[in-house]
């Protein structure tokens, strides 16, 4: 036992819910914006603003015409394998074999083809890993091992655990259309919590598919995470925070929250209020790409999925049957004060609340450095 520990030690595996829970699917979540994500904004704006080399198909794989969004999208499998294996630390030939296991993956996933390529890059690149660097012709093992063995569990894996998933994420879905009530603050509740917490709630949402209703309902609970804390913390931390926080993550107070848990009840009880909201009186869809519903106000991408989702809606959310529409007055109206205005003066009037009862005090919300 102590030679395995030392040798897992050396090759620096580490077998923990951080590492895999947080580290690896997180930097999941940011594969998965950097090609899935872009390429879906930039089909977006290319189509409705005519640019034309945005809208040209500079490239014909397989009979199929891809412009550079669609190209984009199309290696997200790649991207998110990679992404994983760099969060484990991979040698670079273990990392650069991941491109390989997390486009067949991805493809052998389906619609759960993000949770897939999570469990399986995960094992890929720590078998890699392990035999990294072990043999004189490393130039040929490593990658044949990680090749092998990813794309071996992918072909074992990936379709059954890609249909859970879609099933899952598909369960959610129509609860939420049968009980906008109820499953609006439960889905805005607990996708605003992954937010803050230092796991993904993008990647959540996208190995759930998340669109629609429920889609809505996320978007909702992420930005009352994010505008809450941004304006409940303005005394303490100024113009700087409020950005950083506002549009960056609320991930930001998690040290706050540990030393002072009830901080985070506005931004929770706001969520309860603006997720029902959202679906029950304003029917906000996010049909754009899955990860947009767990991105809140974050670089504005929630926002931005619920506009694509408006005029080119995603292929997930055309599959559970969206259409393009052209927005109304309503549709701003109730994206406007889901995302920003309600969750502002919501979470303003409990922070006082809960600041006149002692339970918020001064510099609890402090950002350090």
């Amino acid at each position: 036992m102590a030679n395995w520990k030392a040798f897992l030690a050396r090759k620096n595996i580490v077998i923990s819910a951080r590492r895999y829970g947080i580290d690896a699917l997180g930097a999941m979540a940011q594969g998965l914006f950097a090609s899935l994500l872009i390429g879906t904004i930039l089909n977006t704006i290319g189509t409705q603003f005519g640019i034309g080399f945005l809208t040209a198909k500079i490239i014909t794989i397989n009979e199929v015409g891809y412009t550079v969004g669609g190209l984009a999208s199309f290696m997200s499998g790649a991207a998110m394998a990679v992404a994983i294996g760099y969060a484990l630390q991979a040698p670079p030939l273990v990392l650069f074999s991941l491109v390989t296991v997390g486009y067949a993956c991805n493809a052998l996933g389906g619609a759960g083809g993000p949770l897939a390529v999570l469990f399986v890059a995960i094992l890929a690149a720590e078998c890699g890993k392990a035999v990294s660097k072990e043999t004189k012709v490393d130039i040929l093992v490593t990658p044949i091992v990680t090749i092998l063995v990813g794309v071996g569990a992918a072909w074992v894996i990936a379709p059954p655990i890609g249909k859970v998933a879609s099933a899952f994420g598909l369960l959610i879905m129509k609860a939420t259309v049968l009980q906008p009530f109820w499953m609006g603050i439960l889905v805005s509740v607990l996708v605003g919590i992954a937010l803050t917490l230092p796991i993904s709630s993008a990647a959540i949402c996208s190995v759930l598919g998340l669109t629609g209703l429920a889609g809505g309902a996320a978007v909702a609970g992420c930005c009352a995470q994010m505008v809450d804390f941004a304006v409940m913390s303005f005394r303490e931390n100024g113009w700087g925070g409020l950005v950083s926080q506002g549009l960056g993550t609320s991930m930001l107070q998690m040290g706050n929250i540990v030393k002072n848990p009830r901080i985070w009840l506005p931004a929770i009880l706001t969520s309860a209020i603006t997720g029902p909201l959202a679906t029950c009186v304003f029917g906000l869809e996010m049909n754009g790409a899955p990860i947009n519903s767990g991105m809140g106000t974050c670089g504005l991408c929630g926002q931005l999925g619920v506009w694509t989702g408006w005029v080119a809606p995603s292929e997930k959310a055309l599959a559970n049957g969206a259409a393009a529409i052209l927005p109304g007055a309503m549709d701003w109206l109730g994206l406007i004060l889901i995302s920003f205005v309600l969750p502002a003066v919501i979470c303003w009037l409990f922070g006082l609340f809960f600041r006149k009862i002692g339970w918020i005090k001064e510099g609890d919300l402090t950002l350090n450095g």
